[in-house]
């Protein structure tokens, strides 16, 4: 596609010798402009024209070109379906660097499906703020990713983030669980198998590793991968090959890695749990996400959020939450973290019957006490704090014992054994 007409919207007039630019001193005529006729390129100064212009013309490429820099504002404009995010002053050089950007990636034979889900990453607290610059730093590079923090916080959303902000943004998004495959398959799983190379081996399959060619490979829940994988893992991340179960021929693959786990890393190494010299190949860039309760600064945001998202996916119209209901989210402890915070949104949204969410449907038990508050006295057994979470975990996760099992970083069976040891029961 060839980049023709271009719509700057700016406080400034801009000359280009080479393009035809139409001018709109503000935001208010660049609209009134782009309904009566359209445009190949549309370049902005600012978030809110955005949203108005990509709701109008979702496939026409945007750019951002700011007054003032500002790194939330990157994430957020790249979220929002910009192009590019860039800051005064625009030249004649840039702008052609902008055109050969926006026909480049406009060409429909280089234009692959884009896999995935977009969530959109809220960060009012400092800290999160930190996590979006590196973010935005990582993501330009081909360094490995791994990502820490609680179940719930968000850990799979970053490596979206990360990915969709990348060079390689328009190639393959593979996703494999590593704590639900099975340990006799999470081999076949990486690197796929060759016919008849085992029982019940019927015919090819490619691994995620090949499906992931050009693209990112996020390993979820890496912590759980068996040794024996392990040391196979590493020859990939060192060499960028290998080879299927039960082939022989080797094969190349490029392939950007974000891990991610919920567990002690450097205490499972110490306890001969996970190979060092794998984790020091994955950990080139660390990105830990903090819990919830660490960052309270971001609930409300979040909590709005869900709020929107949910009222709008069933149909309900819910306007605000009440003083009570927003000081209970604030002194809730939220275990389960943003998973927990969108699970409660939801429920309230589903089962209030007015517009106004109160506290008494938020359903969140204040005299349940938080692991993390509760005193540690001496005649309180390490099986009792075991106990404790077992039941706090599970009440954070609705009594879902997949996702209760997940946020513990034990399988579902280990889980329900320990109910029967603990609880006398198989509920």
């Amino acid at each position: 596609m060839t980049i023709e007409k271009i719509l700057l919207q700016s406080e400034n007039n801009f000359f280009s010798p080479h393009r035809h630019i139409t001018w709109a001193r503000n935001s208010q005529q660049a609209l009134q402009i782009l309904k009566e006729s359209p445009f190949d390129l549309i370049i902005l100064e600012e978030l809110e024209t955005l949203r108005l212009v990509k709701s109008l013309l979702p496939k026409t490429p945007i750019v951002i070109v700011a007054l003032i820099a500002s790194i939330a504002q990157a994430v957020e404009a790249v979220q929002l379906g910009a192009l590019d995010y860039l800051t005064h002053p625009l030249t004649p050089e840039i702008l052609e660097k902008i055109v050969a950007k926006a026909e480049k990636l406009a060409s429909p034979q280089i234009l692959p499906h884009l896999g995935g889900r977009r969530e959109k990453i809220l960060a009012e607290s400092l800290v999160m703020q930190q996590v979006l610059a590196d973010i935005t730093k990582v993501a330009q590079s081909h360094a490995s990713v791994f990502i820490c923090g609680e179940s719930g916080t968000g850990k799979e959303v970053i490596a979206h983030a990360i990915h969709y902000q990348s060079p390689r943004a328009r190639q393959p998004f593979i996703k494999v669980n590593c704590a639900a495959v099975p340990e006799t398959l999470i081999e076949s799983e990486f690197f796929g198998h060759e016919k008849g190379s085992f029982t019940g081996a019927i015919e090819k399959r490619i691994g995620r590793f090949e499906l992931a060619h050009k693209g990112t490979l996020l390993l979820d829940e890496i912590s759980e991968i068996p040794l024996g994988v392990q040391a196979k893992l590493l020859r990939v991340v060192q060499e960028q090959e290998f080879e299927r179960v039960g082939g022989a021929r080797p094969i190349k693959v490029d392939v950007r890695l974000i891990s991610t786990s919920n567990r002690h890393m450097k205490q499972m190494i110490e306890q001969k749990q996970f190979r060092e010299d794998l984790y020091f190949r994955l950990n080139v860039v660390p990105i830990f996400l903090p819990p919830l309760r660490e960052r309270q600064e971001d609930i409300l945001a979040l909590a709005d959020y869900f709020l929107e998202r949910f009222s709008e996916e069933n149909q309900r119209r819910k306007s605000s939450f009440s003083a009570g209901a927003l000081q209970r989210l604030l002194d809730y402890p939220w275990p389960g973290n943003i998973r927990e915070l969108a699970n409660t949104i939801e429920r309230a949204v589903v089962m209030s019957s007015g517009s106004l969410i109160g506290e008494g449907e938020l359903r969140l038990d204040p005299s349940a006490p938080s692991l993390l508050s509760l005193p540690i006295a001496k005649e309180i057994t390490l099986a009792d704090l075991e106990k404790g979470h077992i039941l706090e975990t599970l009440a954070a996760h609705d009594h879902n014992r997949t996702r209760a099992a997940e946020a513990l970083g034990i399988s579902v069976k280990t889980l329900r054994n320990k109910l029967q040891l603990y609880f006398n029961t198989s509920r």
